[in-house]
């Protein structure tokens, strides 16, 4: 095998290995990267031929272009070729609109998704481009060392979008391409090396010919083997270098805790410190909106609850309490070991009405979620698995790649109903809580803090001003529902969200959250499931279509408050709902005489 094709074998492997790392991300892993593999083979093999011309390096990148383009029509569009091969105009419409719904595709799933068209494209294309530029500098320029940068980026992407899903070993295959690489450029240039340098006459006799004897034959023995050694040490030091670097990468990650990332920080994989680790932020609204516009509603939760009425049982994942301009996202927080019981609600004061409920949750095998679903606010959580508990969201949370997939546990909560006079005459919250909950970005467009002042002209209280923006949202304000419109939770989404009035609960949650903090009421984005549907005698099912997105609002001596400002979605709690004109004469809404203002009893 000659050192070009040897190279370009090294730079196939090196790419495949590479690439190896996006497997994760998808649900169907071996497809895509086969295609990838196989057209990075055929360009190989292109570049081989045309190096052999006089013009070998621009015909060969040239020759491989066209061809790439060949086979990703024949792979994508064939019915807009010529022949099934030769792409026509329409072709790279097609091929271009593939792309968009590819880019849109990756915003609505979340890891791993699923292998649609555009995905796939973007894939086997992404991989594609990166192995040709790896060709180019390895194997038409002979620069192996600077091909580790693209090598680098396709890793980077992989690790980047995998939230957690990429492991070391991924890096590892990575790096072995990589050294492989590099000590097959090495060999080939020490190769050409010998051959310039060396010439017949490192086989040959010494300078003075047959007269020179018995020890001239033997002084060119010694050279022959002096210089043998000489060609052969750089090539032994490349592979020494490389079995230690692939040692380090072996033995650094086991011995270093914080190589990591993803969904929690590896300072919590401690496997039971009751304070150690975090939570960072994440996204988990990716996959919200194509969940609503599944052409089938596939159960995801069933549940059994003692609670006299489902229509509050919100099954909350976590809380968004971050919002940066671009998204909202969970805040980076501390986790500890799950306590049993948890903790006291924050803010709930004794005097507030509620009822311990309990419910016992089943989640289907392939709904695989790294935050437990859970009635708000949780009081014992019975599950098996390793699962941290986060304060300030009230959440279950994941350890070492811990999902919900078929997970069966048992939740006790607390079904809390104030009154519209106790969330009216609130105190004020304590400063710390107001700063976190009131920020928003400087990004924010004027008109949304403009238009929650118009809405909520009038209203004497925080709870007033929030049941207003509930009200417009809901009824007063013309909005549509339609889970069709572009999601979006950024600055810019909300400004059109305002202005065109169409959205899903997505748009409605963050605008509501969103005009709350303009002014200065502490709120709060939830991501979960409504209530579902009852199939028996105190049993429901909850589908993949009831994913929901609401804003919870908080009142000191009553906490986190869940409004509802999504038309024809969701449920709008007793408290949330406008108070009705009454003969006597008061508005005030007396707690149902079953609900207990003492303290909740411990769960057992």
């Amino acid at each position: 095998m000659s050192g070009g094709t040897r190279l370009t074998a090294a730079a196939w492997l090196a790419t495949v290995a590479a690439a190896g790392a996006l497997t994760p991300l998808v649900d169907e892993p071996v497809g895509w990267l086969a295609q990838a593999a196989l057209v990075l083979a055929v360009l190989g093999a292109v570049g081989v031929m045309a190096r052999r011309t006089p013009l070998a390096r621009p015909l060969t990148l040239l020759a491989q272009l066209v061809t790439a383009l060949v086979l990703v029509t024949v792979l994508f569009v064939p019915g807009t070729a010529l022949g099934g091969m030769i792409p026509l105009p329409a072709s790279f419409e097609q091929l271009w609109l593939l792309l968009g719904q590819g880019a849109d595709d990756v915003t609505r799933f979340a890891t791993p998704a699923p292998v649609t068209d555009g995905i796939r494209l973007l894939l086997v294309a992404g991989v594609v481009l990166i192995g040709l530029l790896v060709d180019l500098l390895a194997v038409t320029f002979r620069a192996a060392a600077p091909a580790g940068l693209p090598l680098l980026a396709l890793y980077s992407v992989a690790a980047g979008l995998g939230q957690g899903d990429i492991t070391w070993l991924w890096f590892l295959a990575a790096a072995a391409g990589y050294l492989l690489l590099l000590l097959a450029e090495g060999r080939d240039r020490v190769t050409r090396w010998g051959r310039v340098f060396g010439g017949p006459s490192l086989g040959g006799p010494a300078r003075g010919g047959p007269a020179a004897g018995g020890a001239s034959s033997g002084g060119a023995s010694a050279s022959r083997a002096e210089t043998s050694n000489r060609l052969s040490s750089p090539v032994r030091t490349g592979r020494r270098i490389g079995a230690a670097a692939l040692g380090l990468a072996l033995l650094v990650p086991a011995l270093l805790p914080s190589l990591g990332g993803g969904l929690l920080d590896p300072a919590n994989n401690t496997g039971g410190n009751p304070v150690g680790g975090t939570v960072t932020a994440v996204n988990p609204l990716v996959a919200l909106q194509d969940s609503l516009n599944q052409p089938e509603n596939r159960t995801v939760l069933t549940y059994i609850t003692n609670a006299r009425d489902n229509q509050d049982m919100y099954l909350r994942i976590v809380a968004l309490d971050q919002f940066d301009g671009t998204a909202w996202k969970p805040a980076e927080r501390r986790i500890q070991a799950v306590p049993d019981p948890l903790p006291a609600v924050p803010g709930l004061s004794p005097d507030v009405a509620r009822r311990l409920n309990v419910t016992s949750i089943e989640a289907a095998d392939w709904y695989k979620q790294n935050w437990l679903p859970m009635p708000y606010p949780a009081q014992r959580v019975e599950i098996d698995g390793r699962w941290r508990f986060e304060p300030e969201g009230r959440t279950l949370v994941g350890d070492h790649r811990q999902t919900t997939a078929g997970a069966a546990y048992t939740v006790a909560s607390l079904s809390v109903r104030p009154t519209a006079e106790q969330l009216k005459n609130a105190p004020e919250p304590r400063p710390s809580l107001v700063g976190e909950y009131t920020s928003v970005p400087e990004s924010l467009p004027e008109v949304v803090a403009e238009t929650a002042r118009e809405v909520t002209a009038g209203a004497g209280s925080d709870y007033e001003r929030a049941l207003a923006l509930q009200e417009w949202f809901a009824r007063e304000g013309g909005f549509r529902y339609d889970t069709q419109v572009r999601a979006g939770s950024g600055s810019a989404a909300i400004a059109r969200f305002l202005e065109q009035r169409e959205g899903f609960c997505v748009h409605f949650a963050f605008s509501m959250a969103a005009m709350s903090r303009t002014l200065g009421i502490p709120a709060r984005v939830a991501v979960g499931f409504t209530p579902g549907t009852r199939t028996g005698t105190g049993v429901y099912e909850v589908g993949i279509q009831d994913a929901h997105a609401w804003p919870e609002v908080y009142f000191e001596g009553v906490g986190w408050t869940r409004f509802e400002p999504t038309p024809s979605r969701g449920n709008v709690p007793d408290y949330a709902r406008p108070a009705l004109p009454d003969p006597s004469g008061t508005d005030e809404t007396e707690p149902e005489p079953e609900d207990s203002t003492a303290p909740a009893p411990t769960p057992t």
